[in-house]
């Protein structure tokens, strides 16, 4: 085999009549393939390899206690083990227990350093779990919004400038490229995506799933939809959103350096408070112990990330 051989592990079944190919002596070759399979596709293959190997060596890498750390941040120690995940190179329960054995490690820090961790991938068999029961519903909205605003208020439609990642803000811009690249992004950067669609453009949050499911290499309608949901409001008892602070804290401040619209005309930049009266109608039985903290602790310009905040579990 060539040095880039993608002959990968072999699966345990034998081929069928119909099956794609399953060795490829490079890259090169399966872009070929694919290419040639499905001449209508645009762009290029994404940069992230797939396969067992290629899992397995991602989780030998995993650092739970640093993970918990600057897991927020986007250049942070995350796994990037969600695509292996969804296709099953790996399964929850051996990814669980790697993270137990690290831990357990002389200087892996104990369970407790590995909690972030393990929560997470508990919120993703829930997820799973929950999808199982609601099947197609997983596509309506689970509760009443509570952003003050009609359902009928949102376009059902992804707005052309997001599809083709020219809305002329760097951040989202920046974000749309890597997701159309490589097929991946970072939670954070996620949630920055869909509270910008939902609450700023005003779009149905399933426009916004369905245009992730069409790129995300990792993307399944159980994460990807009550994520979605969870930034709406329609699965958590309030919208997520965000401000330049937030963004700017946990990005390095790398696309506000460059954005044409820094020094005047970002939407972010405001205080939390500007923009929920910008953005959502008052509902006060809702928001009013949130707003009531906030007055009590002063004005922020930046707070820690709800990115990976989930809503209250569902008995």
């Amino acid at each position: 085999m060539a040095p880039d051989s993608l002959a990968g592990v072999a699966l345990a079944w034998a081929d069928q009549p119909g099956d794609l190919p399953r060795q490829f002596e490079s890259r090169q070759a399966l872009e070929a393939e694919l290419r040639r399979l499905f001449p209508a596709a645009e762009g290029n293959l994404s940069p992230i390899r797939g396969g067992r190997r290629q899992a397995e060596a991602l989780l030998s890498r995993v650092q739970p206690a640093r993970y918990a750390k600057g897991r927020n941040f986007l250049d942070g120690p995350v796994t990037r083990l969600s695509p292996y995940i969804r296709h099953g190179a790996l399964i929850l329960a051996e990814v669980r227990d790697a993270v137990f054995a690290r831990l357990q490690a002389p200087g892996g820090g104990g369970r407790q350093a590995g909690e972030k961790l393990i929560n997470e991938l508990g919120w993703r068999d829930y997820w799973q779990r929950l999808w199982q029961q609601l099947g197609d519903g997983i596509w309506r909205d689970q509760e009443e919004l509570k952003t003050g605003h009609h359902p009928g208020a949102y376009n059902p439609d992804l707005p052309a400038d997001v599809a083709e990642g020219r809305t002329g803000l760097a951040c989202m811009d920046g974000f749309i490229a890597e997701l159309h690249e490589t097929g991946w992004l970072h939670n954070h950067a996620r949630m920055w995506m869909a509270a910008y669609l939902v609450h700023w453009r005003r779009v149905r949050w399933q426009a916004g799933a369905q245009w992730f499911l069409r790129h995300l290499l990792d993307g399944d309608p159980a994460s990807n939809n009550l994520s979605w949901q969870w930034v709406a409001s329609s699965f958590s008892h309030k919208p997520y959103f965000f401000n330049r602070g937030n963004l700017e804290r946990y990005s390095g401040g790398t696309f506000c350096r460059t954005c044409p619209l820094s020094e005047q005309g970002c939407p972010f930049d405001a205080s939390y408070e500007q923009l929920e009266a910008e953005l959502f109608k008052p509902l006060p039985s809702v928001r009013s112990v949130e707003s009531g903290r906030r007055e009590r602790s002063g004005p922020r310009s930046s707070g820690p990330s709800a990115a990976l905040s989930r809503p209250t579990r569902r008995r």
